[in-house]
């Protein structure tokens, strides 16, 4: 159930954009995040360096399940099999809602804001020294060049989507499936595929600098996500 959070590279929702279904709906009563692991037994770490970081074991899977029950009683929608103008092909169920507090709860009382924060890979940066202990003012300005700006929270805007047998999103850039572009070195680059895990959290950019990737066809079972994006000031 990756937080959707999972985005890099996000900002806060446009005034012109259309508002979520449920935007005046109240909050739900979203059970508490336990039991949870501490940050210290939890890694972010990194698929595709500047592009996918996974955390495994993000939720355990006793959570996950509780969770899964109580989203499977919201009052999800189908979405419709005709897409809009240049928006990929996506049907699966879903629901959507502002709640700030929800998302500083995913933020603030989970791992998250601790490893996307301070305990980053450092193993990205070519000039790192393990033996070398980096100060605060270093870290943040590392944390800044990975993130695209300083980490402030996860946007508001909460989504729920449950995949079943059959149900898919097509390529887009908008998941499990992320296909790399292709360069002179490597003409024909093969796909990258994340298998679903229980309790997986995965970050991955959106924006410019967004790779295409698809939600694969669901064959057996369910695959719930929780998504928000990760909001940082430039």
């Amino acid at each position: 159930m990756p937080p959707k959070s999972k985005s890099k590279k996000a900002a806060t929702t446009p005034q012109t954009q259309k508002q979520p279904p449920n935007a005046n709906a109240a909050p739900p009563n979203w059970p508490p995040l336990r039991p949870l692991l501490p940050p210290t037994d939890l890694t972010l770490t990194p698929l595709v360096t500047d592009q996918i970081y996974l955390i495994r074991n993000f939720l355990p899977g006793t959570l996950c399940k509780n969770y899964v029950s109580f989203l499977a009683s919201l009052p999800l929608t189908t979405t419709p099999g005709k897409p809009k103008k240049d928006e990929a092909v996506r049907v699966n169920d879903r629901f959507q809602i502002e709640d700030a507090r929800f998302a500083e709860m995913l933020w603030g009382e989970t791992a998250l804001r601790e490893l996307v924060v301070e305990r980053f890979d450092e193993d990205d940066y070519d000039d790192y020294d393990e033996e070398e202990e980096k100060s605060p003012l270093e870290r943040a300005q590392k944390a800044h060049h990975l993130w695209g700006g300083t980490p402030l929270g996860l946007n508001s805007n909460i989504r729920v989507y449950r995949y079943s047998p059959g149900q898919f999103f097509a390529q887009h850039c908008g998941s499990t499936t992320f296909y790399p572009d292709a360069t002179r070195a490597n003409p024909h680059p093969e796909p990258i595929s994340v298998a679903p895990e229980t309790g997986l959290a995965l970050l991955h950019r959106h924006g410019d600098k967004c790779m295409l990737h698809e939600g694969g066809e669901v064959v057996s079972g369910e695959k719930w996500v929780l998504r928000s994006d990760l909001v940082v000031a430039r």
